[in-house]
């Protein structure tokens, strides 16, 4: 199967979903035009409390809608942009690709810069959804949410996290469903993508 991009989302309000748009505008070292994650620093709320200079590792989230059919499986229904996604992808492995993988969606390059960490909010979105994106390693129930990426605590936890992954733009260029996905890994050796 061709890796490809399913769907396209933005919001210009911090909110936890995102609105399907036919195509979507990225620009190098900034992240999607008209969505709020948009910019060279951080703009996550929860970061910018802790320290609002740090560089926005987190211009765009690609998530695999291979993780909709999962959370179907389930009990659940998700549609595009429902987990704040910019990039809804199909037919690549996003969560197993290396930190510092270029993904060429159209004229646009995107480098992966980690693995977004679920939080407590997509349990306020839909009851119970966190046990879909979050598990541990150990199999024991993700009831209780994990610590924060901040914490050192969460060294502690062995968590698997499939809420899909965050990048940064390299090169800008318009993004639109039906785009096929080139994938240039970065030299060995791999690093596997952490929570950022």
């Amino acid at each position: 199967m061709t890796a490809v991009v399913e769907a396209v989302c933005r919001d210009g309000i911090h909110r936890f979903s995102k609105t399907p748009v036919g195509s979507i505008t990225l620009v190098a070292r900034l992240g999607v035009v008209g969505d709020a994650h948009a910019g060279t620093l951080v703009q996550h709320r929860s970061r910018v409390r802790r320290d609002p200079n740090q560089p926005n590792l987190r211009q765009v989230h690609l998530l695999h809608a291979e993780l909709f059919d999962e959370a179907r499986a389930m009990g659940y229904e998700l549609a595009a942009g429902d987990l704040g996604e910019n990039v809804l992808t199909r037919g690549i492995d996003l969560l197993g690709l290396p930190t510092g993988t270029l993904l060429g969606l159209g004229d646009a390059v995107v480098r992966l810069t980690g693995l977004r960490n679920p939080c407590r909010q997509i349990n306020d979105f839909q009851p119970g959804l966190l046990k879909v994106v979050l598990s541990r390693a150990d199999g024991t129930p993700t009831d209780v949410p994990a610590p924060s990426t901040a914490s050192p605590e969460i060294a502690k936890v062995q968590l698997i996290r499939k809420a899909g992954v965050m990048a940064v733009v390299e090169r800008g260029g318009d993004v639109r469903p039906g785009q096929p996905i080139a994938v240039t890994l970065p030299p060995a050796p791999h690093q596997p993508l952490l929570p950022v």
